[in-house]
């Protein structure tokens, strides 16, 4: 019985090792991935540098909790007692939102904040509107700011995912909507493609 204890009791610590270390590993990434998008932001107050830092890495961490903690006790349920975990989730998910969001417009520039959001959503935004500018050269004033209203809704929730899939997943349901819009407003969208590749590739060969 000793033994077994004894045994036990080693178990448990090497476990809290594992974990500590996991921990550890874990925060190093969010700071580490915090620090690239503070150093965009070209702020030369070092305090602010250090308050925006964990200000961010504090919303990585918070988020985190809320969207394993979803993931977790998801795992069996269904129907209504899945639904009132999903609500849940985005009250949780919605207040560290609008809390973070102030906390940026309070300290920083809107450029500065837009920096932020791009760097917490790998830079989709920008990258994506300026793919339809090019893949429609004819776009009108009106459509470019749907696509880009658009693309700013999808980023907002795109914030609160805690992983690279689920933030794409969100711009994914946007540009779904962007393709469906702009084919209502009468373009072949596989045409506009096809054409934007055969320019890409004529100008690779200039």
């Amino acid at each position: 019985m000793k033994k077994l204890f004894l045994f036990l009791t080693a178990l448990s610590l090497v476990s809290s090792l594992f974990a500590a270390q996991s921990d550890e590993e874990y925060r190093k990434v969010i700071y580490d991935r915090s620090a690239k998008i503070v150093s965009q932001l070209e702020v030369a107050d070092t305090a602010l540098q250090h308050f925006m830092l964990e200000t961010i890495a504090q919303q990585y961490i918070a988020l985190g909790r809320v969207n394993d903690e979803f993931a977790e006790r998801s795992k069996d349920l269904k129907g209504e007692e899945l639904e009132a975990l999903k609500t849940w989730q985005q009250c949780q998910l919605s207040k560290l939102h609008y809390a973070f969001v102030a906390q940026l417009y309070a300290n920083l520039t809107a450029q500065q904040v837009e920096t932020v959001k791009d760097g917490m959503t790998m830079g989709v935004l920008p990258k994506t509107y300026q793919a339809h500018l090019d893949m429609v050269p004819s776009l009108t004033e009106e459509e470019k700011a749907y696509i880009l209203a658009a693309l700013t809704e999808a980023r907002e929730y795109a914030m609160d995912c805690s992983d690279s899939k689920a933030k794409h997943a969100w711009f994914g349901k946007y540009k779904g909507r962007i393709n469906n819009y702009l084919a209502s407003r009468g373009y072949d969208l596989k045409k506009e493609r096809e054409d934007w590749n055969a320019r890409i590739a004529a100008a690779k060969q200039q």
